[in-house]
């Protein structure tokens, strides 16, 4: 029988032994890959809720500016900052005030069809 191995082709010998070799390292390429998919979606789960985090932090300090510009915004703030700033800013008077009267709808309908009608060929 020890004849025989001798005159077996190396091929016949060593292929279970690499059948085996590449079923190994499938398995272990397989097992490497789940691990690190694994890892990879714990990471981006982390990600998303520090930037869920993060956003609702911007929100809220959003909000708080919007109410400090409205509180700004208001008269009497507006007076208080012209005192302390000392602008010399004063209320208009009656003269310097320019008031703007609308016309209703009705008369600008009514204006805009006459002049249509002037300009309209006989």
């Amino acid at each position: 029988m020890a004849k025989n191995r001798k005159n077996m082709s190396a091929a016949v010998r060593f292929g279970p032994a690499i059948k085996a070799l590449l079923l190994c390292l499938f398995i272990g390429g397989a097992g490497i890959g789940y691990v690190w998919q694994k890892t990879q979606t714990s990471e981006l789960g982390r990600q998303v809720t520090e930037l869920e985090r993060r956003c609702g932090d911007l929100v809220r300090q959003n909000q708080m500016k919007a109410n400090r510009l409205d509180t700004m915004r208001t008269p009497k703030a507006l007076e208080e900052q012209v005192v302390r700033l000392k602008l010399g800013l004063v209320e208009p008077s009656l003269s310097q005030k320019v008031r703007l009267v609308e016309t209703p709808v009705t008369g600008r309908l009514q204006l805009v069809e006459r002049q249509m009608a002037a300009h309209a060929p006989p």
